[in-house]
């Protein structure tokens, strides 16, 4: 009984940490409402890497996970908890395609972009844009 709950202490920390780093970096100066307004250009764009051969192969995998993850039943922080239920959900969005831009480069993402410059832009606040990258 002592190692039972000993796990179940472990994995409550765990879970714990995880928000915590979630909450550390997620973007602070985009709005939900603003990204709720680019999330069909993403999936276009998603469904575009996902389908082209020529993207690397980490980068489709990376893409499948997170489709995986954002149609899980299973979160980090549950969906029915206003405003901070999708949270989760965001956060792993922006690092997975933060690590799709450092394989691709931002130069070809926006190539492959075919929502508008004002939803490009929102795309580059969310994902941290630096030059070079």
């Amino acid at each position: 009984m002592e190692l039972l709950g000993a796990i179940i202490l472990t994995l409550v920390a765990v879970w714990a940490l995880l928000l915590v780093v979630l909450w550390w970096i997620r973007p602070r100066d985009v709005r939900a409402l603003d990204v709720v307004h680019v999330v069909p250009d993403l999936v276009r764009l998603t469904r575009d890497l996902l389908v082209d051969r020529t993207a690397p192969r980490g980068v489709r995998v990376a893409l499948v996970v997170l489709l995986a993850w954002l149609i899980s039943p299973i979160d980090l922080i549950p969906e029915f908890i206003p405003v901070l239920g999708p949270l989760d959900d965001v956060i792993v969005a922006v690092v997975i395609l933060r690590y799709v831009r450092r394989r691709m480069g931002a130069e070809d993402l926006r190539r492959r972009w075919r929502g508008s410059a004002e939803g490009w832009a929102l795309v580059e606040r969310l994902l941290g844009s630096r030059a070079g990258g």
